[in-house]
């Protein structure tokens, strides 16, 4: 199945500056076009969108996931998460979207990494995060929330690329460097 996780790119046609007509152009060779006002020269830049993601942990070693009620990927499960604001430190808006996607107050805990896709724009920044209080729900963006053992994470049914890559990474050893990584600290 070919499915399209994002919109179309929107095409800007006036300046933010000047209020005149933008134009593609080179700029520089090896670089992409970029938008060039036609009465200023200014250059309009399509910077990517940074978005966070919380591969939240239970005690009995299952991870929480949500089933999407919105498009991009609407009935596809994933780990909460969602765009940074500007401004907004990048842990702290995992945090934020834990708490509105599914009600957990959690804690960061590490890294599990970044993925970025040709042709896409978020780049998406996911974390490994242990839950601190609050309750499991299914809030506002979600159908359903649950928690998911290894063997049973709907692998066919994940909205995104990124989704399936982290939950791949965490399983397969970040989770198991970082429980090393806390065997040597109790050692000491």
């Amino acid at each position: 199945m070919n499915m399209t996780l994002e919109p179309p790119p929107r095409t800007y046609r006036f300046c933010p500056e000047c209020g005149g007509s933008l134009q593609p152009r080179l700029i520089k060779a090896g670089e992409p076009e970029r938008l060039v006002c036609r009465d200023c020269e200014f250059v309009f830049y399509l910077d990517p969108k940074v978005a966070v993601g919380t591969i939240i942990e239970g005690d009995d070693g299952r991870v929480v996931l949500i089933r999407r009620s919105i498009e991009p990927g609407y009935g596809r499960w994933v780990f909460p998460g969602g765009y940074v604001d500007r401004g907004e430190e990048v842990e702290q808006a995992a945090i934020r979207e834990a708490r509105e996607e599914c009600g957990l107050e959690v804690r960061i805990e590490g890294l599990v990494g970044v993925y970025s896709y040709a042709g896409r724009t978020p780049i998406i920044i996911a974390y490994v995060a242990a839950i601190e209080g609050g309750a499991l729900a299914a809030a506002d963006e979600a159908l359903d929330a649950r928690m998911f053992g290894p063997l049973e994470i709907p692998w066919n049914e994940l909205a995104f690329p990124s989704t399936r890559e982290a939950l791949e990474d965490y399983f397969a050893g970040v989770r198991l460097a970082r429980t090393r990584t806390r065997r040597k600290a109790r050692a000491r």
